[in-house]
């Protein structure tokens, strides 16, 4: 295959992305008859979607488990290494993500993985690595979430940073992993490796960011409130002598009137809840996490229902485009966008928001 620039690298000052199609119910825990499926022809129909409309990625959720309640969302979900794999013969420019948990798959053989994806694709591949959040997922494997569980991301990610750049096998000795005679081929097409994400929340997940990740995912409340974390995260990125850019994640109900785009969230994020689902989701995300402000638990719980406790973008094109510009302006480089419906949805947002974001200057 042809070697393509990822498009993460590439000029557009906005990028976007599908978020959290390949697991059933996308981000959103609601009981709503066209809630997405994720079955395998429709996120297919997704990706190529994207790929068409020029959005630079397909970033993958990572769930063992799903949610309880009358849907149980997330319990059917399609594993993220070899998902890239199948896509990358499926798709000619998007940035196709996996989203490896540190601790449930060895950094050898992630090495491995991503480098096949990467020469599958072309030069395509990306990594969102997660060091994990939910006991319940890792009791799955039978496994018991560490204290310091960065340090061991940390650990992981030089050891796969190591096979991509290693002339000669090497040994390897932490608190966590201890390997002899390490060596990888192929190389990845992209140098050092495939692009990196994270959504480190934490003081030491912001750091390990800070040292590992191209860019960090986060969340807000408001666009206007964002300005700190970003500027945080940017003087972290400075401190590790590194350039970390910082993206964002928005759920989307975007519809030819104002008034229908908020009928529509208020039913099926408000009227068709899947109560347990989001009861269960909330306390193990404040519990287990600090992937949101505080406040957000209390007074957001429509957000959460809608789009995993993202930020909500509803309205008009018009009135989205408008949105997307300001959380470019505040200092965020990309958003990973969710629907509720993934393939009927994105046709109208990428014909009608797509134009005015470029008319803007933030995309070619």
């Amino acid at each position: 295959m042809e070697t393509v620039l990822n498009p993460m690298r590439g000029p557009n000052r906005l990028k976007l992305g599908l978020f959290g199609a390949n697991a059933d119910g996308g981000l959103a825990l609601t009981r709503v008859p066209e809630r997405w499926r994720a079955e395998w022809a429709e996120m297919v129909a997704a990706a190529r979607l994207a790929d068409d409309a020029g959005l630079e990625f397909f970033l993958p959720i990572a769930r063992w488990r799903g949610f309880g309640g009358e849907t149980n969302a997330r319990e059917s979900s399609f594993e993220t290494l070899t998902e890239a794999a199948a896509l990358a013969g499926l798709t000619r420019r998007i940035a196709l993500f996996a989203t490896v948990h540190v601790p449930m798959i060895h950094p050898v053989v992630a090495a491995k993985a991503l480098a096949t994806i990467d020469h599958a694709s072309g030069g395509r591949a990306g990594l969102n690595v997660v060091c994990g959040w939910s006991p319940e997922e890792f009791a799955c494997f039978g496994l018991e979430m560490v204290a310091d569980r960065y340090e061991q991301g940390q650990e992981w990610f030089e050891i796969m940073s190591r096979i991509f750049s290693a002339e000669t096998p090497f040994d390897f000795t932490g608190r966590y992993f201890a390997l002899r005679g390490v060596f990888g081929r192929p190389r990845p097409l992209q140098r050092p490796g495939p692009y990196v994400l994270n959504a480190g929340f934490s003081d030491a997940g912001r750091n390990f960011a800070a040292r590992a990740a191209d860019a960090l995912f986060t969340t807000f409340v408001e666009i206007g409130s964002s300005g700190a974390q970003i500027a945080d995260m940017r003087a972290r990125a400075d401190a590790a002598g590194r350039a970390v850019a910082v993206f964002t994640t928005c759920h989307v109900v975007c519809r030819p009137s104002q008034a229908e785009a908020e009928d529509y969230y208020e039913h099926y994020a408000v009227a068709m809840e899947d109560r347990a689902a989001v009861d269960h989701y909330m306390a193990n995300k404040e519990r287990f996490t600090r992937s949101h402000d505080p406040a957000a638990y209390r007074l957001h719980r429509k957000r959460f229902v809608g789009g995993a406790g993202t930020y909500p973008l509803i309205g008009t094109p018009e009135r989205i485009a408008d949105e997307l510009i300001a959380i470019e302006t505040a200092g965020f480089a990309g958003v990973g966008l969710s629907f509720v419906n993934y393939a009927a949805e994105l046709p109208f947002f990428a014909a009608r928001v797509l134009p005015l974001l470029t008319r803007a200057g933030l995309r070619g």
